[in-house]
Parts: structure tokens; C-alpha cells; sequence
């Protein structure tokens, strides 16, 4: 979870540096050094954000995978065979 945080701060503050390249600016400018924390943090709930939805999917999903292998089990038990999971 940590390291998906850190990526994404990490690329909320390369953004910066990419926007400070594109304007041609100083990247450490005394006046423009709040922006960095602000990007920083945006990305990082980005990250936190994503971090949430890929646990929901993965909880979906392995629902779904449960609610098939007990309804294959059924269908076998059914049938009087054996499964393979």
C-alpha cells in the first residue's frame, strides 16, 4: 500500500518539475516552493484512492471466484463427478 502512495507523490512532484520545464522557470524558486507539497499531496491521494479501489475489486472478485467454485461444486456434486479447481 505504502509504496503505491510513494510512487504517485513521486509523480505529483516530477509533474512539477515538467510543468517548471515547459515554462522554463527555476525549479527552486523561493516564491513557487508551496507547489511542491500541493502536487506532492495530490498525488498521493491519488495513490490512497487507487490503493482503495484496487482492494474493493479484489474483494469482488474474489467473491465472484468463491459464489463459482461453490456453484461448480454443486453442479458436480449433482452430477456425481469429480472437480477440478
Amino acid at each position: 500500500m505504502v509504496s503505491r502512495i510513494l510512487f504517485w507523490t513521486g509523480f505529483g512532484v516530477a509533474t512539477r518539475f515538467w510543468q517548471l520545464g515547459i515554462e522554463m522557470r527555476p525549479f527552486f524558486n523561493k516564491e513557487s516552493l508551496w507547489a511542491y507539497p500541493v502536487f506532492a499531496g495530490c498525488g498521493a491521494s491519488f495513490g490512497y484512492w487507487l490503493q482503495g479501489v484496487d482492494a474493493r475489486q479484489t474483494a469482488v472478485l474474489n467473491e465472484r471466484k468463491a459464489t463459482i467454485l461453490e456453484k461448480r461444486a454443486r453442479r458436480a456434486q449433482r452430477e456425481g463427478t469429480e472437480v477440478t479447481a
